[in-house]
């Protein structure tokens, strides 16, 4: 097995983001049209993730991303994951995403229509972040040590895994790896 290496990976981070910016703006739209569309959106935006996170590692192997750059996430063994394997990777994201976004909505409350859109989008997102709980400051600092956290881990190890492949028992490799065993395995069941 060949692993994806650290900017093989990197690179489909910033792919799977890019996929990412319609997403986000629906969601800076959304927040143009209704005061508490950060509510409604809550759910929604929550399947999504799970779709994208969860389903399309489950069913494909990877995001968008990886499967663009030719890679693919597996169980250490090689074998294809399962659910639980996709929900451990996804779990701290997944959990750090939920707090962020409820946090934000009390504020919402406080405010009336007038308020809120009397504000600029970047003015009103600095309002609900100050007056949210003091956790949601902690849990971006906690999401954003994570996310660099991966990155700092996959550099410290010769199979590139991250911290979320620790805890999902799982690895990324090249897919041309697969094909090629895949295609040998091939040709000895038909030369047998």
């Amino acid at each position: 097995m060949q692993y994806a290496g650290f900017w093989r990976r990197f690179g489909a981070f910033w792919l799977d983001t890019l996929f990412m910016v319609p997403v986000m703006a629906l969601t800076v739209w959304g927040n143009e049209q209704a005061r508490l569309f950060q509510l409604y959106w809550l759910l929604p935006g929550l399947a999504f993730g799970l779709w994208f996170n969860l389903y399309l590692v489950k069913k494909y192997g990877g995001t968008p991303g990886k499967l663009l750059l030719d890679i693919k996430i597996t169980k250490i063994d090689g074998s294809d994951l399962g659910y639980k394997e996709a929900s451990l990777r996804y779990s701290v994201l997944f959990i750090s995403s939920f707090f962020m976004s409820v946090l934000l909505i009390p504020p919402l409350f406080d405010m009336t229509d007038q308020q809120y859109f009397s504000m600029d989008f970047l003015t009103r997102s600095a309002y609900l972040v100050e007056h949210s709980s003091g956790l949601y400051n902690l849990t971006s600092i906690a999401m954003q040590i994570w996310i660099w956290g991966e990155f700092f881990v996959m550099l410290t190890n010769k199979k590139r895994r991250a911290l979320h492949d620790f805890m999902a028992g799982t690895v990324v490799i090249c897919k041309a790896d697969i094909d090629a065993d895949t295609s040998d395995k091939q040709e000895t069941t038909v030369s047998v």
